[in-house]
């Protein structure tokens, strides 16, 4: 067997004094998670050099600038100062320059993005549906037979939800009553509710917001 899991298997047989051969070829590919391992890290690896790509340009320019500079004597600096002073062309080159250059990477740098603090909606407990009450609800409704009623109640033991688990407000009627309109408000009672939860710990002004995850 190979790295690929490819095996074949050769069988030989002899009948009438003639032989015949029979060659049995088992493929089984597996998928190469090394592949995908490996690209994970030449993605993080290209998001960190387009990153950092202005800074990586300049460190080599702030190198020979420095070689440079530690070459030149008195006289040299003499030279270059007189020549800077009796050349307002070349000093205005050289500030434009290091305005851009400054400002583009001002611009471009990574922002650093800090976690003020996090809020978690919590619903009213008139929301709450505990294990009985659902499992009563689904057998009033009566579109599940046994067999369903005894498969969704495996299904909630095994879930790992609680007495403490809530629903939407629609799901509470029998039968339930989803449509559009309750769809939109249970997500503002959500979005919402955890908003101003949220602006009340931590002091922070909706209009400071410029988005939200």
């Amino acid at each position: 067997m190979d790295g690929g899991g490819a095996a074949s298997q050769e069988t030989t047989a002899a009948s009438g004094g003639a032989t015949v051969g029979v060659r049995i070829h088992h493929s089984r590919r597996l998928p190469d998670f090394l592949q995908s391992v490996n690209l994970k890290y030449v993605k993080l690896g290209y998001h960190y050099l387009i990153s950092n790509l202005l800074t990586l340009c300049l460190v080599p320019l702030m190198v020979i600038i420095i070689v440079e500079a530690s070459q030149m004597n008195p006289n040299d600096v003499r030279q270059l100062w007189l020549h800077l002073q009796y050349n307002l062309v070349s000093v205005i080159i050289c500030s434009a320059f290091l305005v851009f250059g400054s400002t583009v990477y001002i611009m471009t740098r990574p922002r650093p993005v800090y976690l003020v603090d996090y809020s978690c909606y919590r619903p009213p407990d008139s929301l709450k549906a505990p294990f009985d009450r659902f499992m009563e609800h689904s057998r009033l409704q009566g579109d599940f037979d046994e067999s369903s009623l005894e498969f969704q109640r495996k299904i909630l033991e095994r879930s790992g939800l609680g007495d403490e688990t809530y629903v939407p407000e629609a799901m509470h009627f029998i039968p339930p009553r989803p449509s559009m309109q309750a769809a939109r408000e249970e997500a503002e009672q959500v979005m919402f509710g955890a908003l101003d939860n949220l602006f009340a710990n931590s002091n922070v002004k909706p209009k400071e917001i410029g988005f939200w995850l």
